[in-house]
């Protein structure tokens, strides 16, 4: 990507990604005053907290993909990106069905690492569906998450009893602090939740760009 491209996808997320990272320092305060569980559920995974960076994923894969179709760096050809979308999206429980079928334990170690080399895949595909957007979903997931793999970081050393420090499970192995943020943390925080931001941003980014845009020609990527 030229100096130019990368400058303008800066520049694109940068708002964006200030947000996420004031979500992202909320959902820690609020899980250390202890306030609502509906808004800050400290159990592992993050019980579907109202108040999570997860929930902007959609909001800002539409706000990019009109952002870059606006500017004539559509998708191409919308169905043949949709296919692909459907098919990065489809990976991940594929993969996981395919491990549980081997007998591996959802939350083992075994199960992670695959799970984080799926998602990588997913990556790949979801970038040949529309790659300008792949190119901005990626460096928003970048943005996002590295804030949230150093927050557990702290977290796990801490002990804080956060859902940024909680085992997934509690017959998860134990490890030192340090291999525990490796396997819960940072791995999970690099593979999966990029591959999410990266396939469900890219998803309704396509449908809103089919939506707001249809009938019109876009300039192949």
């Amino acid at each position: 990507m030229s100096e130019s491209g990368a400058m303008r996808h800066g520049h694109l997320i940068l708002v964006p990604a200030v947000i996420t990272l004031a979500v992202t320092l909320l959902r820690l305060v609020g899980e250390l005053q202890q306030w609502s569980s509906a808004l800050f559920n400290r159990e592992a995974g993050g019980g579907m907290a109202i108040v999570g960076i997860v929930w902007l994923v959609p909001i800002f894969g539409i706000y990019f993909a009109l952002r870059l179709a606006g500017e004539g760096a559509g998708p191409g050809k919308i169905l043949r990106a949709f296919g692909l979308v459907v098919l990065a999206l489809v990976l991940l429980p594929a993969v996981g069905a395919v491990g549980a079928a081997a007998g591996l334990e959802q939350t083992s170690v075994s199960m992670l690492v695959l799970v984080a080399v799926a998602s990588v895949v997913a990556i790949v595909v979801a970038f040949k569906a529309w790659p300008e957007l792949g190119r901005v979903l990626f460096a928003y997931g970048l943005a996002a998450r590295i804030p949230v793999a150093i927050v557990m970081l702290i977290a796990i050393f801490a002990n804080w009893g956060t859902h940024y420090d909680v085992p997934p499970t509690p017959d998860f192995p134990q490890m030192a602090p340090l291999t525990k943020w490796f396997f819960i943390g940072l791995l999970p925080q690099m593979t999966v939740w990029i591959a999410f931001t990266v396939v469900i941003g890219m998803l309704f980014g396509l449908i809103a760009v089919a939506i707001v845009h249809r009938g019109r020609s876009h300039q192949p990527v």
